[in-house]
């Protein structure tokens, strides 16, 4: 019987591992699902099949090796891999890549070491993506691994773009700079941006608002990214679910002046996890459960969200002026493939700049379409984010893998 080749794309964090399985052949999804609560107690594991069927296992999950052995093992055991040999490829998702990688690449004992010592870019997120990379290369040992970086897209902003005004002895010394994210959810969206509207990425100029839980506006000259709003780290740019986006340094010096049980680490705990739509709120980091207190005439709600969105759309400005004009503003991931109110919000508030909704457009969550009017100076999008097929892809390039 003809092996069929498949590909694992990975996402590890603190406690969880994500996967999706592909088909090599025609990049159809077999099995999706997610390791959760790894190293706690009452970890799950669970595997979904594309016909279907869910496998659930309660037993517990100490470690991201742990987790890797539980996923191989029910991968086998459902039958949707017949053979570890039919995984050609894994690919996985990671933060930082700091200035060591400006693309995907193949991770070796030498790459694996780079991103554990690029842990303090992104300290809630690279060290736990290194050690899911780290079961796979010795559970796996023979199957190529490739790192996909977050913020390898954004290699391309020039010094005007990534440089903060310090001494430019903290960049010579410590490369602290500007690095962005989101960037595999960036190159998905612009190059399917490029098909649908059937012209070469080289020759769009466009605004991604990548809208989740983390919220990154990214501006893209002639298909490359030319500024974003996250910086250094991915706490940076506008209001998200619960991160405070931009601040002024001297108003945390003042809250720790006053706060004096509060150390510097809390400070940025709370920026990051007590902040943005639930600091304002003071009721959820989740946008559903904004818009159901705002229907309940809940002030602060409403607050939180009109930030969110006045931030976004000031960035937008922003690159609309940098880039002379844009030809495409796309909405992307939880809130912006799903909320109709926030994309109407920020398509009207770009009037001024040629752009026309079609409102009957708009009114459709979660699939791929244009929600702007045909004689709009602007196309506005809808574009489902797809960053496990865009690392799947990236395996086959890299690593060189055929049918």
């Amino acid at each position: 019987m003809e092996m069929i080749k498949k590909i694992l794309a990975v996402n590890a964090g603190s406690s969880s591992l994500k996967f999706k399985l592909f088909s090599l052949k025609d990049e159809q999804v077999l099995a999706h699902g997610q390791a959760d609560r790894i190293g706690l107690p009452e970890s799950t594991f669970v595997l979904k099949l594309a016909n279907g069927e869910v496998y659930q296992d309660k037993t517990g999950i100490r470690t991201q090796e742990d987790a890797v052995e539980k996923l191989l093992s029910w991968l086998t055991k459902s039958k949707i891999v017949n053979d570890l040999s039919e995984i050609a490829g894994v690919g996985h998702r990671v933060v930082a890549g700091g200035e060591y990688f400006a693309h995907s690449t193949l991770i070796d004992q030498d790459n694996l070491q780079k991103i554990y010592e690029l842990n303090e870019y992104a300290p809630l997120h690279n060290c736990h993506e290194a050690d899911g990379i780290k079961a796979f290369m010795k559970l796996l040992p023979n199957v190529p691994q490739v790192g996909v970086f977050d913020t390898s897209i954004h290699q391309t902003l020039d010094q005007v773009h990534y440089m903060y005004s310090l001494p430019y002895e903290y960049y010579e010394k410590y490369k602290v700079r500007k690095y962005g994210a989101h960037g595999t959810s960036v190159r998905y969206v612009s190059q399917r941006i490029a098909s649908i509207l059937k012209r070469p990425l080289d020759e769009l100029n466009m605004v991604i608002c990548h809208l989740g839980s983390g919220v990154s506006i990214t501006a893209m000259k002639n298909g490359q990214s030319y500024d974003t709003s996250m910086g250094f780290s991915p706490l940076a740019g506008v209001t998200m679910s619960s991160r405070s986006g931009d601040i002024d340094p001297s108003a945390l010096q003042y809250i720790l002046g006053k706060e004096t049980d509060l150390n510097f680490d809390q400070m940025i705990d709370i920026l990051n996890n007590k902040s943005g739509l639930l600091g304002i709120s003071g009721i959820s980091p989740d946008m559903r459960d904004i818009r159901k207190a705002i229907s309940q005439g809940d002030e602060r709600a409403s607050l939180a969200r009109n930030i969110f969105i006045n931030r976004i759309v000031r960035y937008i400005g922003a690159y609309y002026l940098e880039l002379q004009g844009i030809d495409v503003i796309a909405f992307t991931a939880g809130v912006g493939e799903n909320d109709i109110g926030i994309r109407k919000e920020i398509m009207n508030q770009m009037s001024c700049y040629g752009l026309i909704p079609d409102y009957d457009a708009n009114q459709i969550n979660g699939i791929e379409k244009i929600i702007s009017a045909p004689n709009s100076k602007i196309v506005a999008m809808v574009i489902p984010t797809n960053e496990e097929l865009m690392i799947a892809r990236d395996v086959v390039r890299i690593a060189k893998i055929s049918d």
